[in-house]
């Protein structure tokens, strides 16, 4: 549960990119938002194992 908590903080932090690079056009946000869905994508990828792994084991 500990990594689903950071996912959703993840995702809460990276709003404000979002809304700084698709309504104001800030390219640096753009380059934030996407590290922060990469590091989103390996997190949500770990959370997937260990769902395996609990519900095999």
């Amino acid at each position: 549960m500990d990594k689903f908590n950071e996912l959703k903080a993840l995702i809460g932090a990276a709003e404000a990119d979002a809304v700084a690079f698709f309504d104001k056009g800030n390219k640096a946000a753009g380059t934030r938002l996407r590290n922060a869905m990469q590091q989103t994508k390996v997190l949500a990828q770990d959370i997937r194992n260990e769902v395996t792994a609990k519900k095999n084991g």
